[in-house]
């Protein structure tokens, strides 16, 4: 199935139509970065369609995710691990309601691993975030988990 409707309700709001887009943020393995960008542009760049947290700078979110240091570098010189930290970012501190994240930890280090985790736990209050992995690691917080082997 590659098509359907999905109505979802938080907050006594009802999202429908265009205007989805503005509550939802994704971060997935296969997200392609503007790779010409430096990540300081491309946070700036995607923060114009969708405005951080409240209190959230550019600045802050590089010391956090620990790329402060690689600010005016070229994303396409991050590896692989320094990529997703990007997207997870971007995902995270944007100002939605709704996280969607796929393999969140895919290509990331112990670190990586534990950065996700401290993400998720001061910068998610609030959100409801839909994960799809294999990874127990990656999903051990979800208050609900549905296999898709019981549904085959």
């Amino acid at each position: 199935m590659s098509e359907g409707v999905i109505q979802w309700h938080n907050k006594d709001l009802k999202l429908e139509g265009e205007h989805v887009h503005k509550y939802i943020s994704i971060s997935t393995p296969s997200l392609e970065l503007i790779e010409e960008f430096t990540v300081t542009e491309f946070l700036r760049f995607h923060s114009r369609f969708k405005p951080f947290l409240p209190g959230i700078t550019i600045s802050k979110i590089l010391s956090i995710i620990g790329l402060e240091k690689a600010a005016t570098k070229q994303i396409r010189y991050y590896s692989s691990g320094m990529k997703q930290r990007v997207k997870l970012a971007q995902a995270i501190f944007a100002d939605t309601t709704l996280l969607l994240l796929d393999e969140p930890c895919t290509n990331m280090d112990a670190a990586g691993y534990e950065l996700y985790h401290h993400l998720i736990e001061n910068y998610c209050q609030g959100k409801t975030i839909i994960l799809s992995s294999n990874d127990e690691n990656e999903y051990s917080f979800c208050s609900e988990v549905i296999s898709i082997m019981e549904y085959k």
